[in-house]
């Protein structure tokens, strides 16, 4: 959990910079370029950019509650200098208990909501080597968004193809 935590708050500054890049992307604006197992590559140039950026996404919904679902977004940032873990929940969640992450079965910790939009609200965290290789290398992950402090609901995410993905992204 602190990694999660401390990477995000290292990121913070990237993070809030490129927050609307992709967010028009996760809601079907981008152009998909490719399949990778579970996840779409999808590409959009954002608004007074001069070139492309693109991402990797899977959009799911809780199994028990198909009104509650998730987009993962995974992209590079403008720049190249960061690889971030976006995810877009939707609103209503409750922000102050974050967004947590478990990867075939190892909790992985959680981390903050940082804004919230029209669509929903993100929560994000700049990728290290080692989250990189513990979701290249998973089956299935479970993200958790709470409705009260004590009523998780745990939305599963695929890993097929997420190896592939990353490695594609520009």
């Amino acid at each position: 959990m602190k990694r999660i935590v401390k990477h995000c708050l290292a990121g913070l500054g990237l993070a809030l910079a490129v927050v609307g890049t992709m967010a028009g992307t996760s809601s079907g604006q981008g152009v998909v370029r490719a399949q990778y197992g579970d996840w779409q590559m999808s590409c959009d140039t954002p608004p007074g950019a001069s070139f492309e950026q693109c991402a990797i996404i899977q959009n799911v919904m809780a199994e028990d509650q198909p009104n509650v679902g998730l987009s993962v977004i995974v992209l590079r940032t403008a720049d190249r200098e960061a690889r971030l873990l976006r995810v877009l929940a939707p609103l209503g969640v409750l922000l102050p208990n974050g967004l947590g992450l478990n990867v075939d079965g190892q909790d992985m910790g959680r981390v903050a909501f940082v804004r919230c939009l029209p669509n929903g609200c993100i929560a994000e965290v700049v990728l290290d080597d080692s989250l990189i290789e513990t979701l290249s290398n998973g089956t299935d992950a479970i993200f958790v968004v709470f409705k009260t402090p004590e009523e998780g609901i745990g939305i599963p995410v695929s890993l097929n193809g997420f190896k592939d993905g990353f490695a594609q992204l520009p």
